[in-house]
């Protein structure tokens, strides 16, 4: 990676933003990292995401390969979500905006 350099389709940074960058796409994943979840945990987790949003962006991250959907056939259905291992790889990355929001924070503490 060159800062400066142009930032064309095949970029990494850009393959990951694309991903990455959806609302909700990274608490999602956050979520996910401690385990497998039903929908209706990851709605509840999500405190404001709509059932439209999380839906999209579940079957999105499935479509990347990034996480796996599990249906039980039971009334009513049951349906989990596990991180794949690419799924996993996005730790890193949450763990580094963890470590940056905390950076935010504390440099909110010292403004007020």
């Amino acid at each position: 990676m060159e800062p400066g350099v142009d930032c064309t389709p095949d970029c990494p940074v850009r393959l990951s933003a694309d991903i990455l960058s959806g609302k909700w796409t990274t608490l999602i994943i956050r979520e996910l990292l401690a385990g497998t979840r039903r929908y209706s945990q990851l709605q509840y987790a999500l405190l404001g995401v709509s059932p439209k949003i999380l839906a999209a962006r579940l079957r999105m991250l499935q479509s990347e390969g990034l996480v796996t959907r599990k249906v039980y056939p039971t009334v009513p259905p049951k349906t989990e979500y596990t991180l794949t291992d690419l799924g996993r790889e996005a730790e890193q990355v949450i763990r580094a905006m963890a470590d940056f929001g905390d950076l935010l924070a504390a440099r909110a503490d010292i403004a007020s």
